[in-house]
């Protein structure tokens, strides 16, 4: 399970895999952690590929740091997540100054 150290370091390295291609597809994105979750937010929302790689395959491979892992994503629903999606944001801008787009929670696998 990631530690407190990875929530020192500013980015996460999300590797999704292609809808299209089925290759790895990696990107450098800011997060924030809530409890023993991670959350990044898609500026682009829907329209962003990797939103839309892991609406195909919701299985990702994640890097803070050294520390790296598998976790599965899971795109908040804006009605259902409501206070979640806000609290999300919130923590986004006050990290990062920026709280805008459609945040993603990633939940650690626990093997």
């Amino acid at each position: 399970m990631p530690t407190t150290k990875a929530t020192q370091n500013q980015y996460l390295y999300l590797t999704t895999t292609g809808r299209t291609t089925g290759l790895p597809r990696e990107i450098e994105i800011w997060f924030v952690k809530r409890n023993d979750l991670f959350y990044i937010l898609a500026e682009r929302f829907h329209d962003a590929h990797w939103v839309r790689n892991i609406e195909a395959q919701p299985v990702v491979d994640c890097r803070i740091g050294d520390l790296s892992f598998r976790a599965t994503a899971r795109i908040l629903d804006e009605h259902r997540d409501e206070s979640l999606w806000k609290e999300i944001q919130q923590l986004a801008l006050e990290k990062h100054g920026w709280g805008d787009g459609l945040p993603v929670q990633i939940i650690p696998d626990q093997s």
